[in-house]
């Protein structure tokens, strides 16, 4: 995709003459055991300080999104009738012809803060009415149903489903800190929207033709 989508901008929107690019390239060396280890303790870190901001942040507006309005009945009722829920319905029209739910929907739309943020917000979507469950989260997501249409009471994450969905979180929008990066370094933010705007129609593009093309089988 990185390909085509390069020769494509540069047929139409970025036609220029090539121009010529030399960069000396430094010694390369065996790295040593000392430099390796500090490498990965910084990095480790960086994920860690993001784990616990945006992640922790993004999750705790999740909670708060399905905890409000307070309704009567089971968590499930209560989810439906959430902010959560209103979003995540006006959204599934738009991804059903991909296979997913209302609460794949509301994923997506929170994986823009982050990817990792997808699998947090999940947890927080699929919690049971029984606290006392052990059911991990792979467990709940083979247990989910279609509770209305014509595929009513079957399963929602066939194999079919989960790989289109894992393309779309593949392609899509990777988060908000590369938009206003991208804002930043071109100048301005309609680059941004640019880049947010197609690789969101390409993540739909690609689900879409995985789906349906795979149904047919």
């Amino acid at each position: 995709l990185s390909i085509v989508v390069a020769i494509f901008f540069k047929k139409t929107m970025f036609k220029s003459h090539e121009a010529p690019f030399v960069m000396e390239l430094p010694p390369y060396r065996v790295p040593k055991i000392k430099t390796i280890i500090g490498h990965v303790w910084f990095r480790g870190q960086l994920y860690l300080r993001k784990m616990a901001g945006v992640i922790l942040i993004a999750s705790a507006l999740i909670w708060a999104l399905s905890y409000f309005p307070r309704t009567e009945g089971s968590k499930t009722a209560q989810l439906e009738n959430s902010y959560v829920g209103k979003i995540g319905h006006a959204v599934a029209p738009v991804l059903q012809p991909l296979g997913f739910d209302w609460k794949m929907g509301v994923a997506l739309l929170t994986g823009i803060a982050a990817k990792e943020v997808v699998i947090s917000t999940m947890a927080v979507l699929y919690q049971d009415d029984d606290p006392n469950s052990t059911a991990s989260l792979s467990d709940k997501l083979r247990a989910e149903v279609h509770k209305t249409g014509p595929n009513k009471g079957s399963p929602i994450y066939t194999p079919l489903a989960a790989l289109a969905f894992l393309l779309f979180v593949l392609i899509y929008i990777p988060c908000i800190a590369v938009l206003v990066v991208i804002r930043k370094e071109a100048g301005g933010w309609k680059w941004a929207a640019l880049m947010a705007g197609y690789t969101t129609f390409l993540a739909w593009t690609i689900s879409f033709l995985v789906f349906q093309i795979g149904s047919l089988f």
